[in-house]
Formats: C-alpha cells, sequence, structure tokens
C-alpha cells in the first residue's frame, strides 16, 4: 500500500519550528521536517528531534531537501522557519528546482516586508506562489496556537487557510486569531508593528513598575498583587499577566530572581523596522520609538553608571498616598496603551492606502486578541471602533475611546509631572502624554519651524488667511531673490 505523503512540510528546527511542527502534527496533519545542516554546528538536528519530541508522531525527518520536498503532497505547502533575510533567499534559490507550479513557500519568519514584496513577485515569476506569514506567540504560541497574520499571493490561501487557522489560536469566540491580510509584504508589515506595539508595552509596563516600586517602597509580592488585579479589569493582557508572574518568581537561592537580573535590554530589530517605516511613511510613532531608544540606553549600562555618579539629581522621595498613585499608574498606563496601538493602527491605516493593501483594521485586531504577545482585552473595542459604519479618522476619536481617555486622563497628568519632579525617568509615560497634548492641539508652534525653513532654505509656507495648498516666500532679509524651493514632504 503506497503510503500517505505529507500534507504540509516545514524547514528549520529552531524553538519556533520545532513547536509548529508539533502543533501541525497535534491538528491531525502530517508534517515533514528538514534542517538545514552547517558541518561541526547542526548536525544531527532532525534526527535529535525525530527521536526526542516527535517521536511516535506523524512527522518525518529528512536531511536533503530533494527527498524532502518529494515526501509532500501537492501542491506542496513548504513553510520555512529560518532567520530573516539572506539565509530566506538562499533557502529559496535551493527548493526552486525541486518545486512544481503551483506550489506554495511560507516565510513564517520576521522578514523585513520589502523582502517578501520581492519575493512574492519572484516567486510568481516562477509559477510558484509565496506566503509572507507573521507569526506571534513565542514557543508557548507556536506549540498551542499562534497569532497568524499571512499576506502575499492571495491565489494561495484556500489551499493553505485550513492548515494555518487549525494551528492559530482561537479567540473567547471561538475564532481563529489567523486571517487573510493582504497583497505583497502586507502580513509581515502587520506583524512588523505588532512588535512595534509590543516594544511600546513593555516599556510602558516597566515604567509603571518602577513608578510604584521606587515611589510607594513596597516589595514584589505586593507589587505582584497590583499586576494580579489589574489583569482583572481593562489591563488584562498577556504582559500584564506574565509581569505579575514574574515579580515574584524565585531563583534557587530564594530570592526574587528580577531584582537580581542586570537592568540591560536586548532587542532583535523589528522595533526598529517599525519606526525607520513609520518615519518613510510620515506617520509618528512617537512611543514606540522612544520605547527603541530606551533599549539601546538600556544597553549603556556603564555609561549610565559614570553618568550616575556625576548627577545626583535623586536625592529624596515625596510621600505619596498609596490608593492614589496606584490609581494614577493605573491612568497613565492605560492610556498610554491606548496612544501606543492608535499610533499602530495610524501607521497601518497610512500604509495600507499608500501600497493599495486594503487592510481591514478590525480583522487585524481581532487576529491579535489571543495567541500573540500583545493580545489584550480591549482589542475587542478597537475591533468594534472599526466595524461602526462612521469609522474613526483616528482611533482616539472613536467615541468608546475618546470616553476612556477623559476618565483617566487627570490621573496620567498627574503621575507624568509628579514622577519628572521627582527625578523618575518616565519616557514612554511622557511621550504618549505629548503626543496626546500635540494631537488635541489645533494650535502648534509649527508655523515658526516652516519660517526658518523658508528664511534659510526658500521652502515657502502656506497663510492662515488663504487657502491650504497655495505656498509664498517671503524676502526676509530684503535682500534676498524670488527663486523659491519646491515643495515635497519627506
Amino acid at each position: 500500500m503506497k503510503q500517505k505523503k505529507s500534507d504540509i512540510g516545514l524547514i528549520g528546527l529552531a524553538v519556533m519550528g520545532e513547536n509548529l511542527s508539533l502543533n501541525l502534527e497535534k491538528n491531525n496533519w502530517k508534517v515533514s521536517v528538514y534542517n538545514r545542516t552547517v558541518p561541526g554546528i547542526e548536525e544531527g538536528v532532525v534526527e535529535r528531534f525525530i527521536n526526542g519530541r516527535a517521536k511516535g508522531k506523524n512527522i518525518e525527518g529528512y536531511n536533503d531537501i530533494p527527498s524532502f520536498i518529494e515526501s509532500l503532497e501537492t501542491p506542496r505547502k513548504i513553510m520555512m522557519m529560518v532567520r530573516a533575510g539572506n539565509p530566506v533567499d538562499e533557502l529559496m534559490e535551493q527548493v526552486f528546482p525541486h518545486l512544481s507550479p503551483g506550489d506554495i513557500l511560507i516565510d513564517g519568519g520576521n522578514s523585513n516586508y520589502e523582502d517578501t514584496n520581492r519575493r512574492v513577485l519572484l516567486g510568481e515569476s516562477k509559477g510558484f506562489y509565496f506566503v509572507g506569514a507573521g507569526v506571534s506567540g513565542g514557543e508557548e504560541g507556536a506549540l498551542n496556537g499562534a497569532s497568524i497574520m499571512p499576506g502575499g499571493s492571495e491565489e494561495a490561501w484556500p489551499a493553505v487557510k485550513p492548515i494555518l487557522q487549525s494551528i492559530a489560536a482561537k479567540a473567547d469566540d471561538g475564532t481563529p486569531c489567523c486571517d487573510w491580510i493582504g497583497p505583497g509584504g502586507s502580513g509581515h508589515f502587520v506583524k512588523m508593528i505588532h512588535n512595534g506595539i509590543e516594544y511600546g508595552d513593555m516599556q510602558l509596563i516597566a515604567e509603571a513598575y518602577w513608578a510604584l516600586k521606587n515611589f510607594l517602597q513596597i516589595d514584589n509580592q505586593e507589587l505582584s498583587e497590583i499586576f494580579f488585579s489589574w489583569n482583572e479589569g481593562k489591563l488584562r493582557s498577556y504582559l500584564i499577566e506574565i509581569t505579575a508572574n514574574i515579580l515574584i518568581h524565585k531563583d534557587k537561592y530564594g530570592g526574587y530572581l528580577l531584582d537580581k537580573i542586570l537592568d540591560a535590554a536586548g532587542q532583535k530589530g523589528t522595533g526598529k523596522w517599525s519606526v525607520i517605516n513609520a518615519m518613510e511613511l510620515g506617520m509618528p510613532l512617537g512611543l514606540i520609538a522612544t520605547a527603541v531608544f530606551e533599549r539601546s540606553l538600556s544597553a549603556l549600562k556603564d555609561l549610565r553608571k559614570v553618568a550616575s555618579d556625576q548627577y545626583h539629581h535623586i536625592e529624596k522621595r515625596a510621600v505619596f498616598n498609596k490608593p492614589e498613585l496606584v490609581l494614577d499608574v493605573y491612568s497613565a498606563l492605560y492610556a498610554s496603551k491606548l496612544v501606543s496601538y492608535a499610533q499602530g493602527f495610524a501607521v497601518l491605516q497610512r500604509a495600507s492606502d499608500t501600497f493599495s493593501w486594503n487592510l481591514n483594521m478590525a480583522s487585524i485586531a481581532r487576529m491579535w486578541r489571543a495567541g500573540c504577545i500583545i493580545r489584550s482585552a480591549f482589542l475587542n473595542d478597537i475591533a468594534a471602533a472599526f466595524e461602526t459604519t462612521d469609522k474613526p479618522v483616528h482611533l482616539l476619536l472613536a467615541p468608546y475611546f475618546r470616553r476612556e481617555v477623559k476618565q483617566v486622563f487627570h490621573g496620567w497628568r498627574r503621575l507624568v509631572s509628579g514622577a519628572i519632579s521627582e527625578g523618575m525617568p518616565i519616557p514612554a509615560f511622557s511621550s504618549a502624554l505629548n503626543y496626546f497634548y500635540s494631537l488635541t492641539s489645533e494650535h502648534l508652534p509649527a508655523n515658526l519651524i516652516q519660517a526658518q525653513r523658508d528664511y534659510f532654505g526658500a521652502h515657502t509656507f502656506e497663510r492662515i488667511d488663504e487657502p491650504r495648498g497655495k505656498y509664498f516666500h517671503e524676502d526676509w532679509t530684503g535682500h534676498g531673490g524670488d527663486t523659491k524651493s519646491g515643495t515635497y514632504n519627506v
């Protein structure tokens, strides 16, 4: 009897690849796996997996590409879980000669969306389909259900939909946290903005923890109880939940492990990409930019130690009313998180308009409700805001969120002003509040900036007493000419 071929193949058996393979098999798909071998470094990876975690399961291992691809049912569906960048291109070149028209390649790594744009066109030019699928949820999500954001060759969606949705996390209403995003690199772009919001969330939670710890002088147990209580309400989210657990985790010596971890944070680059692409699109993403730069600053531990020794700006702490301060920190955290998500969705909307992706913002919000790192309670409210007939031009202008911000505004402002006066660094809280002030100010000092630009570079300006789109140049010095620079925006 002829043995049934595998439903899907997976290349790359690092943490995410291993767990996705097990997730696929658990959901009744037969899986073939392959891992590129680097002599002396990665030898025996496939064998260890097949004889270890995959033993007795409907998973077959291969050590060469031809036999791996031959083991797959046509049209072949191959998911690549390898490092972003050149390794993806190199792997594609290796598998191309063995594919047939209609076969599907899925890149589940954190690839740059521009690379995915290029790979979609390349794959289709050779008769194949290419899907760039952002996968969020880490090791746990890969094994038990992740948030998956696929985009690229839409012709591939009917074939991969049942597979990807089966391994996706399920929201409380049973909906899989996976749906088609759009063409080209849209799936990876959405995952990139997800990761940017993740950077912002983590920085905001860290600032909340630091303010409570230092202003109230309370121990980790009490801090954990505060975070657990927040996780029962509007701040309910994966990151709040794990923070509550981290705070009370003890190492083998009996002390709180968190207190022994060096305050130097790392990063892999997707947060930076979010900021760069937001700048390219002319959209403010200040809170996430602040979070990225704060990680960079945290890494300069030795420099900070020297600077701290020379500037003793924190000499004493004011006495705070504990219930009031906890409420103010909650208010600042909640409002700032709303700002972060609003900025992220504004960038997604601009990208959708610029690249003609036709992104469904409500669908994206629903995909983030479970499985992913930024899953949180108010994503349902974000989806609902985008599903109204009168869609908001900005998330903070949606009626629900307008009411929410007004309720916590005074506590947010009190926390920021109080922390700054006490020498407490709260850069993300402050960035969020300043963005809110700027967004809600009819008048800003940008008139002076534009006057300066026209003065030194003849960059022209618009006038408040003339229609928008009509540009003027002034001879500020009295001895300039009439020649002016063209008008354009970056």
